[in-house]
């Protein structure tokens, strides 16, 4: 079950010539691909592009009707390798991922497509997660598409660029027989607009076309002697077919190109940023028009010398807004300056920040001071007597750090408290780390985890902290369902069985790949009408040789995954060991049932709720139940008592019920002050009358307690 369902939106793909096409950037992708022929689509979710795939599994019907293979595929390499279709044949097929950890990971699959080359259109759309709102490393997919010679379009992120960016995409692959890269960064992805529509397209050549007349080209695979011809070409033949298209199409823009002896060279994906940033300074309106020459380069490589001097020459200086680093394409335009002996002054890195991402008001400052420079604006003035000025603390002094962690419920949390509670026995042990929602595990109040080194390398992160024979601690990894199918499998379960490893992986099994949305994957309980789900993964671990694995169906048993923790650190068995801990996702459980229940509740129907509470009574103010969950749910409330000081734990009500908290002071032993309640709506008149006995009793017996307290306190 996804996190958001197109089911609604995607009916706007059957839009014809002619009709405005109102929506997001990701549908406007879906559209594109339609109304350009595509036969074949792969991908791999991912933020910020997760949303695309699920675009696509919504739109089956339409894809079926237009002849289009979709595959969900299992990695991001699994994906790349899916564009072998379009090297012998004149098929058109397009891939997403993440960059760049996708692109690391579908690297070989595509240096060897841009190596041997492609005859039909071969386009891969990646997601670029750059800046404030990343989960990963901070590199660019700029840095690939050189090393490979893989053309890199940057649109500008309005939808009819996009739209034309995907189109024109094709059409240069083909005429360069190379693979190109679409980067949309996340605003992009989820920009709202419109466009006018064409008609969607079949294939001109179809996947069975293929199928039934195979065709061979040895001299475009990658072995010796080809290979090193393919060098060749790169160079020879396709970047000047390249060079020669992205020129003749002008998909690269120049605005207001001769309105002054300066300008600002600007990534497509920049454009509305560094116009927005004009307009605020007087040099555009809110329409767009620039008093500033700019020149919007939607291809970010290869860059087009011819289209750089045109711009360059006659001006005096011109800005180069370049986000991340290193600063490839500054670099470029200086030697391309050089060598053409242009004296135009290049500025970029200089006065704009060297890494991060460039928002409104860091482009903002740069573009100023370049301004400033050229004489076209006035420095802010400088005040002789500033006015008095309120010193404020930094925000990190004055607001209190919110790390991100474990949604309400989550089945991973007690996973992590019975591994504090395992620890308080055996010791501290290595933890090697995997993306994921587990990955959260390495925060408060938990703070566990030594390194992560990628999606399913949990396992293969401690592959080297192994010695031969008994004696020593065990190294634990964690690994996430997603990530097990994702890579996990080969690289670190059936590795851990070649080489012989003593250590523990424990695999979190919540049904879904939680972490890029919600998405299936082979061992999901739930049916999908299009792909093959229930395969377990305790058959799988079986199957490439472990011996040790142990499988608990209910994470929320935290007694029990404390015993099997122990038992797998502390057994004389040798061999790789592997525990499964199986619950289902509580967001997607929640996304499932709770429509039900508002439904069921409208309808009249009796519709019972569960959640704890605490009985402020008993409650000693410990809070160790807090710090061996970490519920958003509990927290901290005033001492009813007024011979007590300490604040006493409370559950909010957002309470999902899942018992956690109770469990938690059942197997770390603490004060029995949980209890749980039931919330019925639309009560019939057998809770009615049970709940008015239940008061009757309850208040009897408290008014019997209080007046034994009064006969006692004299």
């Amino acid at each position: 079950m996804a996190e958001r369902s197109f089911v609604e939106e995607v009916k706007k793909l059957r839009l014809g010539a002619g009709e405005t096409f109102r929506g997001e950037g990701i549908l406007a992708v879906t559209k594109a691909l339609l109304e350009s022929g595509v036969a074949y689509v792969a991908g791999y979710q991912g933020a910020p592009i997760s949303h695309l795939m699920d675009v696509l599994a919504d739109a089956q019907d339409i894809l079926a009707e237009q002849g289009i293979r979709f595959e969900n595929s299992a990695s991001e390499a699994t994906a790349a390798a899916t564009l072998a279709a379009s090297v012998n044949y004149p098929l058109r097929g397009a891939v997403t991922f993440k960059a760049t950890v996708g692109t690391n990971v579908a690297s070989d699959a595509l240096a060897n497509l841009a190596s041997g080359g492609v005859t039909g259109g071969a386009l891969v759309v990646v997601g670029e997660d750059y800046g404030e709102g990343s989960s990963i490393m901070q590199e660019r997919s700029h840095a690939f598409a050189m090393k490979s010679q893989i053309w890199l379009l940057d649109p500008r992120p309005t939808l009819s660029c996009i739209v034309q960016a995907v189109k024109q995409g094709f059409e240069l692959s083909e005429a360069s027989h190379t693979p190109v890269m679409l980067q949309l960064r996340i605003r992009a992805c989820h920009v709202h607009g419109e466009f006018t529509a064409s008609d969607n397209k079949r294939p001109s050549f179809t996947i069975g076309e293929a199928l039934d007349a195979p065709q061979r080209d040895v001299s475009r695979i990658v072995l010796p002697p080809a290979s090193f011809v393919h060098e060749q070409e790169k160079v020879r033949e396709r970047w000047p077919a390249a060079v020669k298209f992205i020129e003749e199409h002008a998909l690269n823009e120049f605005f207001a190109e001769g309105a002054d002896d300066i300008g600002i060279v600007v990534q497509g994906g920049n454009y509305n940023t560094t116009l927005r940033v004009l307009e605020r300074l007087g040099f555009a309106d809110v329409y767009g028009n620039s008093r500033i020459p700019l020149y919007c380069m939607n291809v970010a490589y290869p860059v087009i010398d011819s289209e750089v001097l045109r711009f360059c020459r006659g001006k005096r200086a011109v800005l180069m807004v370049e986000e991340g680093q290193p600063n490839f394409i500054e670099q470029n335009i200086a030697a391309i300056l050089r060598n053409a002996h242009v004296d135009t002054a290049l500025h970029g890195k200089d006065l704009l920040p060297v890494a991060g991402e460039y928002t409104t008001a860091e482009t903002l400052k740069g573009v100023r001071a370049f301004l400033e420079r050229y004489g076209r604006m006035q420095p802010e003035p400088v005040v002789a007597k500033p006015p008095k000025v309120i010193p404020l603390k930094p925000l990190a002094e004055s607001v209190s750090a919110r790390p991100p962690g474990f949604c309400t419920g989550c089945p991973e949390r007690p996973i992590f408290t019975a591994m504090k509670l395992v620890e308080r026995e055996l010791g501290e042990h290595h933890v090697s780390a995997d993306i994921g929602c587990h990955l959260f595990s390495i925060l408060p109040p938990f703070n566990l985890g030594n390194t992560t080194m990628g999606y399913g390398l949990g396992a293969a992160g401690a592959a080297a902290l192994n010695t031969p024979g008994a004696g020593h601690k065990r190294a634990i990894s964690v690994m996430g369902d997603g990530g097990f199918w994702h890579n996990g499998l080969t690289s670190g379960v059936a590795n851990a069985v070649f080489n012989r490893s003593d250590n523990l992986t424990i695999v979190v099994d919540n049904s879904y790949t939680s972490a890029t949305g919600g998405q299936d994957i082979l061992s999901s309980t739930a049916e999908n009408r299009s792909r093959s789900t229930g395969h377990a993964i305790e058959r799988a671990v079986r199957g490439v040789g472990v011996n040790w694995v142990r499988t608990m169906k209910r994470t929320y048993d935290v007694a029990g995954m404390r015993d099997a923790l122990r038992e797998a650190l502390t057994t004389k068995e040798q061999g790789p060991k592997v525990l499964i801990a199986q619950s289902e996702c509580m967001l997607n459980k929640q996304r499932r049932e709770k429509p039900l229940a508002r439904k069921a509740v409208a309808e009249g129907k009796r519709v019972v709720r569960e959640r704890f509470g605490v009985d402020s009574d008993t409650c000693t103010g410990d809070h160790s139940c807090i710090r061996l969950s970490g519920c958003p749910s509990l927290s901290v409330k005033p001492n009813p008592d007024p011979l007590r000081s300490d604040p006493v734990a409370t559950v909010l009500d957002s309470c999902v019920g899942c018992g956690l908290c109770g469990e938690v002071s059942h197997a770390a032993v603490l004060c029995p002050s949980f209890y749980k309640a039931q919330i019925t709506t639309n009560p019939t008149r057998w809770d009615r009358l049970r709940q008015r006995v239940s008061r009757a009793v309850i208040g009897r017996l408290q008014r019997r307690a209080a007046a034994r307290r009064e006969r006692y306190a004299f």
